[in-house]
């Protein structure tokens, strides 16, 4: 896959990490454990390739950490090499997962995962001149490497929604504004972000008379729930704190941004899409 092509470098860094810590376990804190993350640019919630700042996700993690004295070390690699990895071990935990993905891997083993970290709003943005147009307009729909397109998989299991894929949100946004594709499957925050940094893209609506839902983001672990259910605590414990953060990043909430969606677009309950 592409994407495995273009990180192929990293991730053998990132492997070579994790064999260091395999051979040299001893001298590891009994609390420092590896998070192994997507590879994806996912700003604001991750980017954890980045050398400084790694997003919202890095952000509680390391709130925690230092409030609980737990260590975390960050390995970047690509999304369907995770679960793997969380299988053999040489991860401890994952972000961001969700027990609603699809997952072949880990999904028959007793995994633990938090509450959410986040809810992020996964939304189905086309060109304004296309806006309204109607599920049947969508016949080529871009979409993260390795992502689970769950809001689309009747139309691609009929075979009259075709995926494309790409290795950057920003890429999926140029092929939208090229029209190589119809629409594309993203989180709204995500792509604003994008589109703030490169504002010649274009401009996009979030269609939402097509497919959308709020997808959570947690972490998980197979061998640790302890941690899991200590970190827990601590998300219901500092609600306050955590909202901060979500302040600091520019994270609009779900339900406020699907109002102000459906003012802007003139949309009544009943027009919304209801797939799921």
């Amino acid at each position: 896959m592409k994407r495995f092509g273009n990180n192929a470098r990293r991730f053998i860094q990132a492997l070579s990490i994790i064999l260091s810590f395999s051979s040299l376990s001893s001298t590891v804190k009994a609390d420092t454990y590896i998070v192994g993350a997507q590879n994806i640019e996912y700003s604001p919630y991750y980017n954890f390739s980045s050398p400084h700042e790694k997003g919202l996700g890095w952000a509680i993690l390391e709130a925690f950490s230092k409030h609980s004295g737990h260590q975390f070390i960050y390995l970047s690699m690509p999304v369907k090499r995770l679960q793997i990895e969380l299988k053999k071990g040489n991860v401890d935990f994952v972000f961001p997962d969700n027990p609603r993905w699809s997952d072949q891997i880990t999904h028959s083993l007793n995994k633990t995962y938090s509450l959410p970290l986040v809810d992020t709003f996964a939304v189905t943005l086309v060109k304004p001149k296309n806006k309204g147009k109607g599920i049947s307009y969508v016949s080529k729909l871009i979409i993260p490497d390795g992502f689970t397109p769950a809001k689309w998989k009747t139309q691609i299991s009929e075979n009259t929604v075709s995926v494309v894929g790409v290795s950057s949100v920003h890429e999926g946004l140029l092929l939208l504004d090229n029209e190589k594709a119809d629409a594309m499957d993203v989180d709204y925050n995500v792509a604003q972000r994008i589109l703030r940094r490169y504002p010649n893209i274009g401009q996009f609506t979030a269609d939402l008379t097509l497919p959308h839902n709020t997808v959570s983001f947690s972490i998980s672990t197979l061998k640790y729930p302890s941690i899991i259910k200590e970190f827990n605590t601590f998300l219901h414990s500092n609600s306050q704190a955590i909202d901060e953060i979500k302040d600091k990043y520019g994270i609009e909430e779900t339900l406020p941004l699907s109002q102000r969606l459906m003012k802007e677009q003139g949309l009544q309950k009943n027009a919304l899409w209801s797939g799921l």
